[in-house]
Formats: C-alpha cells, structure tokens, sequence
C-alpha cells in the first residue's frame, strides 16, 4: 500500500506539471537530472555519509552537522538530497556537500539503484523525513541511518497507529533517533519505539554560526541615526496589516521590512502601505536612507544579519500558515513579536515561556506591546537578553549527536 501510494503521487506530479504546475515541473526535471549527477559526482572507491532534508528549513538544520562532518572526518565525502524544489535550487552549489541531487522517489527500482551508486557508509535524515523504502533497504544492508532534530506530537501519532501502521516500521529502523525534546522521546515510547534520545535542535547550531558570520551593513547604521529600530522579518501582507498602523503614527521609531517576498508587487504595496519617506535598500543613497522612515529590504539573503541592527523584532508568518523562523532574530538578543499562528514551532513557545517573545493577535495588541517594549528600557533589554539566552544554552545538538555516535 505504501509503494502504491507513492506511485499515485508520481502520477499527481506528473499530472500537476502537464497542467503548468512551476514546482510540479521543476521536481521531475531534477529528478531526470539527478541519475547524471550520481553519475558524474560519485567517485568509486570513495565512502559516502549521505543527509537528506526535505527543504530549505531542514538544509539549515543538516549544515552544522554537514561542516563538522567536513571538518573533523575529511576521509568521508558528502551527499546531499532533497525532496523540495526550492530547497534543492537554494544549494545546488553548496561547497560543503560533492554531491547535491534531489532524492529519488521511494519506489522499490529507484531506492536500489541510488543505493547501488552512492554506498553510504552512514545516513541522515532530517526532522521528520521517513521514506520507507529507503529506510527498510539501508536497515537491509546494515547502513546505520539517524533521524535528527525530529518531532513528534500526539496528532501524527494516531495517523501512525489509525492509518500507516507501516510508517512505524520505518521508525524502527533508525539506528537511533535523536529528537528535539523529551515530550517526543514519550510519545515514541508510547508506539513502541524506545531507540531516541533527546539531543535538541541542530537549528541552533546553526543561527550561533550565523551570528559569528554576520555581515556588517553601514547604509542600515546611517538609516538608524541613533534612534530604535524595528526590524519586520520574513513579512507577509498580513503582517503588515498588523504593524503598519502603528508606524504610520508614530515617527520616533524607523521601520525596516524584510519581506518574505522580494517581487516588485509586494515591495511596492510595502512602500503604498507607509505613509512616510520610504527607500529600497538597493537604490538609496546615504543622504535618502538618513531621511526615510522606512527602509525595505528588496534582496535575498540579508535578513540574518538585518536584525542585529534593531531594537524590536517581528517575525512574519504568524498571521498565515505559520511563523517563520524565530532563531535567527533571538540570537541578536532584540525581544520578538510575532502572530497567533505559532503553536507548530517549539521555539515561538519556549520563547515565550522564556520571556523573550511576545504573541500578538491583532493591531491593537501589536500597539499596546510595542508601546511598552518603547517605552520601557529595562523591560526591553531584559526580554531581549531572555531570547538571546534561550538561543545560547539550547545550541550543542551537533556535538551530542557526534559523540553519541563516536565519530
């Protein structure tokens, strides 16, 4: 049943695409391309470790893990796939890894001859990524395969005992699963499975690297002119329905907004939606940033280091699908807002257990919380210095996984 249903989502792929589907085409050329890069990048004689992430959000996590590998095991090389498009196109070229493809799909034919190519002495698979197939055939040819950072809660555990009694085998054949926290390590153990243990997240790991490798932007130090600074991340436009009000009427704090979307229509309804001077960090001189109110960030690959200059950070997604990631603006030690729609991610509520963040449910509450993190010094550092702490003490899952493995 579950072969089968892998080959229905084949066909839905295939259908998806025939009917203009961006993603849906861009799957299946990477995986027509991914038998010629096994074929060109894998050097017989050579011992593989292969890390498989479903995205980009799974890459940051595998990364840590990657480099430390890379550094302190130079005799192994490194394999890299990926289930998501977006993901695979972010780090097609990554230097770290000597091979990145997308992973085939998980039918019978395609898990042997991937496995036949690349040998791996050992797997990884990031967070809650369980192929059967694959799994049940490294299990088969004694290659120890590892889940890490994963998570567990009570509404995919009854999918696990109600309708894929299958999928459990698959977490059995993990040599160890080393998961973010201890309620998972008990739901586990409810279904039988008592080969976890609790290592944290890899994610941390990697926001601390960030942190040391943070470039240094001077066009965002002159837009400050030494007032606070409020850095809106990953921002939807539901978002900035949420926060936009309340800069509209107060001028004493300057606005930079990092949309998640860097397309022109969402940059231009950011610029619309401010009643002030706005500037897109691209095009502004010196002299036009000092002047503005608002700064919008109409690049990729800033916003890590965007949020070591402010005072307050928002993180957007909250008001849609679901906050984005939180780390990387907590490790600056600034406190954080962001929306109701957070209960999937452990750290939106260690945060705010913690102190260090604060949910909003609509503009009035944004209001009232940005009014108090502005007005009130020792409230703001206090809770900046509570996210920045629950950064710090959490990093070190990679070293534990490490050296319970003993490599």
């Amino acid at each position: 049943m579950y072969t089968l249903g892998i080959y229905i989502y084949i066909l839905c792929v295939k259908v998806a695409a025939l009917f203009g589907h961006k993603k849906a085409r861009r799957k299946l050329a990477g995986h027509k391309e991914t038998s010629a890069i096994l074929k060109e990048k894998v050097k017989k004689g050579e011992s593989y470790v292969w890390f498989h992430v479903s995205s980009r959000g799974g890459f940051e996590q595998a990364r840590p893990m990657i480099e430390r590998m890379r550094a302190t095991h130079p005799e192994y090389r490194i394999a890299l796939t990926f289930f998501s498009p977006s993901g695979y196109e972010m780090a097609k070229n990554y230097q770290q890894a000597d091979v990145v493809c997308f992973l085939p799909f998980d039918t019978c034919r395609n898990v042997r001859k991937f496995l036949d190519v690349l040998q791996p002495r050992m797997a990884f698979f990031v967070k809650c990524e369980f192929w059967l197939n694959f799994l049940t055939a490294l299990k088969r040819r004694s290659v120890p395969a590892y889940s890490v950072s994963s998570v567990f809660r009570r509404e995919p555990l009854l999918l696990l005992r109600i309708a894929a009694r299958r999928m459990r085998k698959a977490l059995h054949c993990f040599e160890r699963l080393y998961v973010q926290d201890a309620e998972s390590k008990r739901f586990l153990e409810k279904i039988g499975v008592f080969n976890a243990a609790v290592a944290g997240n890899t994610r941390f790991d990697r926001v601390v690297k960030v942190l040391e490798q943070a470039r240094q932007l001077p066009l965002l130090e002159q837009f400050a002119c030494g007032k606070p600074v409020f850095v809106a991340g990953a921002s939807e436009k539901d978002d900035e329905a949420v926060y936009m009000p309340f800069f509209n009427k107060n001028r004493d704090c300057k606005l930079i907004v990092v949309p998640n979307d860097v397309s022109d229509e969402h940059v231009m309804a950011v610029e619309k939606a401010y009643s002030g001077a706005c500037v897109r960090y691209t095009r502004a001189s010196v002299e036009e940033a000092q002047a503005a109110g608002c700064m919008i960030i109409d690049s990729y690959g800033l916003l890590s280091s965007v949020y070591g200059y402010g005072t307050v950070a928002y993180v957007g997604g909250g008001f849609g699908k679901g906050v984005h990631n939180l780390l990387e603006a907590a490790v600056y030690g600034v406190p954080l807002i962001f929306g109701p729609n957070n209960g999937r991610s452990l750290a939106a509520q260690r945060l705010k257990e913690h102190g260090g963040a604060v949910e909003v449910r609509d503009a009035q509450g944004f209001d009232e919380s940005m009014a108090l993190l502005l007005a009130d010094d020792e409230y703001r550092a206090r809770a900046g210095a509570a996210a920045e702490r629950f950064v710090l003490e959490s990093a070190g899952a990679t070293a534990r996984i490490f050296e319970d493995i003993g490599l």
